[in-house]
């Protein structure tokens, strides 16, 4: 793992507390981790990233143990730790049932939504635009989510809340090259799906709600699906000598 250099805590630095620096890790590592600066199925040393932070190997292991709660690192059978894997081949069926969730939530929120619920929800929709116009990728990210989820929260089923947020968290590193496809921003006409979609809930109409839920997660599916079919060396002629 390529050691990263930290100006949180100096050189010479009186190191922090254990439950401090476990915090610091972790919140470091799933920056790397989720912005791919550190990419999936890369081995994770301790020592080294003990050395990063200035810090023991206990709170390094701390926060590899919550890390990997979020599906972010998995431990191998010799005790070492990597990142996850992000597995292209179950796409398909990832996208598939967060597409079936999405529309279920999104169309039970257009029933049964209160007023406290689209507060949340708008509230949550104008963090995502603020970090979009910052062009602060990991924000988005997480604004993202939590646009979605609370819409998830005001369907009122917490079997599908709870699936839900499981969805979007294991899904966080295709939303990161998602986003890289438009240089890490995104185009007005993909901009306006969340709000087509708090329009059909606040209107409280489910068919509507449903299907804008259903277009957004097909259009970021078909887009993610082009990217990884970009070709940058198609047209290239590459003379080839006698």
């Amino acid at each position: 793992m390529t050691v990263k250099k930290t100006s949180s805590t100096s050189k010479g630095a009186k190191p922090d507390g254990r439950g401090q620096g476990a915090v610091r890790v972790y919140e470091a590592l799933r920056q790397d981790i989720l912005s791919l600066d550190i990419p999936p199925g890369e081995l994770l040393d301790e020592v080294q990233i003990g050395r990063r932070f200035h810090l023991s190997r206990s709170p390094v292991r701390e926060a590899l143990i919550r890390l990997a709660s979020e599906g972010l690192v998995k431990t191998l059978p010799n005790k070492s730790t990597m990142v996850a894997p992000l597995n292209l081949e179950e796409f398909p069926a990832y996208i598939d049932s967060l597409d079936l969730v999405q529309r279920a939530t999104t169309r039970l929120a257009a029933q049964l939504r209160s007023a406290g619920d689209l507060a949340e929800i708008n509230a949550r929709q104008a963090a995502f635009e603020a970090a979009l116009e910052a062009r602060d990728v990991l924000a988005m990210i997480e604004s993202n989510r939590e646009f979605h989820l609370a819409i998830s929260q005001a369907a009122q089923n917490r079997y599908l809340h709870q699936f839900h947020a499981r969805l979007l968290d294991e899904g966080r590193r295709f939303l990161r090259l998602y986003f890289r496809s438009f240089d890490d921003s995104l185009p007005p006409e993909f901009r306006d799906e969340h709000a087509q979609m708090i329009e059909a809930i606040e209107r409280q109409d489910a068919d509507l709600a449903e299907r804008r839920a259903h277009e957004h997660t097909l259009q970021v599916s078909n887009r993610f699906l082009e990217y990884l079919a970009k070709r940058r060396t198609a047209d290239i002629a590459v003379a080839v000598s006698a």
